[in-house]
């Protein structure tokens, strides 16, 4: 498509646009829209195929599609990019390539969740009354419809990619690695949205980020750089260049080459080539871009040895995020308002009858810890808060051990689960928690001296009970 812009200045400009749906096999179709001066039509075409076998992946019911309009974001003023945003949306409804139910885009390079506010408020202009009109895009600001934890889902799930990988002690083993994140050099290329919370969550996890690299140059301190720190810098002076201990790199792409054990290009397409993959030094390539690695330049990489984790999976946390979003909207209520208050009441049944069977009491401290409903942010990014309230509850002991650890020996919870941060419960122990809150069951199943109503006793009367015997696993009386 192309349409006309009126410039601040009076002038006209001609301004060239793309929408491109791949695959109408699962439908709505979705994907991002980008703002580049080198976009065109044969990379938005690509970039649309590569969301279909993404969607897939993650299994999210969605067909593939890409957007892109040429423009150099840099030499347009918020007003000018704002027109042509909305003159961009107006002529995807005029095509029918826009709707809750027809193509839902999102944001790409160049773009942000105030483009997809600005999308979102010109659809429900021209479709007035439309029910459920904020469908009609995702990743837009959470005052205006969008999701807790969108904006970093994309760098969140590429830090999971490299955790998980890094947890293989066999392939980390065959890479001269040890297994974990810690102590990881990390190399990445871009500080944009997805750069910065990889950066962000890498550098948390425990790994070292020693090289920064944006489209002005690249920055390399091999003591580790802070990411908060960097994007300061560049706030305050233009540029990452010169941030305070760190040493400038010749070139951007220099920091593709650079010493380190981890890379992660999370800039544009086709930046690892035939021409420099010869010399990446990385033994893990981390495709947090979409299609950064040229064919040949992957060829190169296996012949090397170099794992790569490929940018259809590492990539997809926005996609899985953004079909939340999707499905907020469409239902017209915040995930965790129906039940977060019903979740609170039960746990703080279950805390009551654990302090009755034990004898002891919970602290204000604890017991806020362990009775927290899951909100929005939480369900999104699959935070299992049983494994906090569990650690919580290690301090009260039973036989001499930690009341989770006799919960399991009676095999009133289920086998554990263990995680690289702690102890999470499988979904049947959830369950089982919950359909077995009768507090006399629950309490004699622990093996306690007084519970507050057993075997025809008065509420609140003394009831002598046994040390319990070992049920098997999910065996209840």
């Amino acid at each position: 498509m192309q349409f006309p812009v009126r410039r601040e200045n009076g002038d006209y400009e001609v301004i060239s646009g793309w929408r491109v749906h791949h695959s109408h096999h699962r439908t709505p179709v979705k994907g991002g829209i980008r703002f580049a001066a080198e976009v065109n039509e044969d990379e938005v075409k690509a970039l649309a195929a590569l969301m279909t076998y993404k969607c897939a992946i993650v299994d999210v019911p969605f067909g593939g599609a890409k957007g892109g309009v040429r423009i150099d974001t840099k030499k347009y003023s918020a007003d000018e990019i704002q027109h042509i945003t909305r003159r961009y949306t107006a002529e995807l409804i005029k095509k029918n390539f826009i709707g809750p139910g027809i193509d839902v885009p999102a944001p790409d390079y160049g773009t942000g969740e105030r483009e997809m506010a600005w999308i979102a408020d010109t659809y429900m202009a021209i479709n007035t009354g439309q029910l459920d009109a904020l469908a009609c895009v995702t990743g837009k600001p959470v005052t205006q419809g969008g999701i807790r934890g969108r904006r970093e889902a994309t760098g969140r799930g590429v830090f999971y990619a490299l955790r998980e990988a890094c947890a293989q002690k066999d392939d980390m083993k065959a890479l001269g690695l040890t297994s974990g994140l810690e102590g990881k050099r990390v190399a990445i290329q871009g500080l944009g949205n997805v750069g910065y919370h990889a950066a962000k969550f890498c550098r948390e996890g425990g790994a070292t980020v020693v090289a920064i690299a944006e489209r002005e140059g690249a920055i390399l301190n091999t003591r580790g750089l802070n990411e908060d720190q960097v994007l300061q810098h560049k706030k305050e002076t233009g540029s990452i260049l010169n941030s305070p201990g760190a040493t400038n790199l010749p070139g951007s792409n220099d920091v593709l080459e650079s010493e380190c054990d981890v890379l992660i290009p999370a800039a544009l397409e086709n930046q690892i080539t035939a021409e420099n993959a010869p010399r990446i030094k990385a033994k893990i390539v981390l495709e947090a871009a979409n299609g950064p690695t040229t064919p040949e330049g992957e060829a190169i990489l296996q012949e090397k040895g170099v794992f790569v984790i490929p940018d259809i999976y590492a990539n997809a946390g926005g996609v899985t995020v953004s079909y939340f979003e999707w499905l907020k909207n469409l239902s017209h209520v915040r995930f965790g308002r129906m039940g977060k208050r019903y979740q609170e009441t039960m746990e703080n049944r279950m805390l009551r009858a654990i302090e009755i069977a034990t004898g002891k009491q919970f602290s204000e401290s604890d017991r806020s810890a362990i009775v927290r409903g899951a909100d929005e942010l939480d369900l999104v990014i699959h935070i299992h808060v049983l494994e906090t309230r569990m650690q919580a509850l290690s301090g009260m002991k039973m036989y001499g051990k930690s009341l989770p650890a006799h919960m399991h020996e009676i095999g009133f919870l289920g086998p554990r689960v263990s995680f690289e941060h702690g102890i999470w419960l499988t979904d049947s122990d959830i369950e089982l928690v919950r359909e077995t809150l009768d507090v006399a069951g629950f309490a004699r199943s622990l093996g306690a001296q007084t519970v507050i109503d057993g075997d025809g006793d008065e509420p609140g009367t003394a009831c002598k009970a046994t040390p319990p015997t070992r049920r098997e696993p999910h065996q209840r009386d």
